[in-house]
């Protein structure tokens, strides 16, 4: 049984701090790139451009990234193959631009490691930061999130789920707790 942590509004708060983050820290919004991790994180980073839109009048490319062959946990790699780095959006350049990776939960930080693979191999970038609507910890690599909607400490035997209302029909964010076998 989930038990919600986070109600939507609450869930649009954390985002529009996060945009006001962005902005304060890098001093504007001058060649900025937003890169969702697929699935929640592509819809996560629609709207904070829309919020930076709102606020700054400006308009940030938005790309979405599927990290599923870089993933070292998902798959046996190939090293005779080279892989195919899939986007929606292969007109976004993110050569010499600030890329904001957003996702939705930060765990262990392999899915954000494997994002950091594709988007080497996509272009150059000048900077990466990371925007995580939920950073859960439990890290298992030297990744930190740079923008953190909401710190909520979990268990290894529980599950966050975020919900959001473009993919999933609501907002939230719950929490499932997992018995032990």
């Amino acid at each position: 049984m989930a038990h919600e942590v986070v109600d939507g509004s609450s869930m649009q708060r954390a985002l529009t701090r996060i945009t006001y983050e962005i902005i304060e820290q890098n001093k504007g919004v001058e060649n900025l790139v937003f890169v969702g991790i697929k699935t929640r994180g592509v819809y996560l980073a629609k709207r904070l451009a829309k919020r930076l839109n709102q606020l700054e009048n400006v308009n940030v490319p938005v790309a979405a990234l599927d990290v599923s062959l870089y993933r070292d946990d998902r798959h046996i790699p190939d090293h005779h193959r080279e892989p195919t780095v899939k986007t929606d959006q292969l007109n976004v350049n993110i050569t010499d631009k600030h890329v904001i990776l957003v996702d939705d939960v930060l765990f262990t930080g392999r899915t954000v490691r494997a994002a950091l693979d594709a988007l080497m191999d996509m272009g150059r970038p000048k900077r990466i930061s990371l925007a995580v609507l939920v950073d859960r910890g439990h890290w298992e690599l030297p990744i930190r999130p740079d923008f953190v909607g909401k710190n909520i400490p979990t268990a290894l035997n529980e599950t966050v789920h975020v919900a959001v209302e473009e993919y999933d029909g609501h907002e939230d964010v719950t929490i499932e707790h997992h018995n032990e076998k």
